[in-house]
């Protein structure tokens, strides 16, 4: 399937759970969307879920490719603040 199926099915779910969150933020990340991952990140924290180490990994993947400095900034900020940044996973994605 596409990534824009997924969103479809994403955006039709009435309830979504940071899985389902992880897995589009990922998809948008691996094919190179990464300003509608970055937007995901944001609807996810406004949705007061708590994000997971997974879900650093594929915002931190969409920062890359947008060459995101600022926000990858941002991003390592709320890492810290969750307490993730000791992960192997997400610290190896910091560098």
């Amino acid at each position: 399937g596409s990534i824009d199926d997924a969103r479809e099915v994403f955006d039709k779910m009435t309830k979504r759970n940071v899985v389902t969150w992880n897995s589009m933020i990922e998809g948008y990340a691996r094919h190179a969307h990464g300003e509608k991952a970055l937007e995901l990140f944001s609807q996810l924290q406004q949705e007061c879920l708590k994000p997971s180490k997974v879900t650093f990994l594929g915002v931190l993947k969409a920062c890359t490719h947008l060459t995101a400095l600022e926000k990858g900034k941002q991003i390592h900020a709320c890492i810290i603040k969750s307490g993730l940044e000791l992960d192997i996973f997400v610290g190896s994605a910091l560098i």
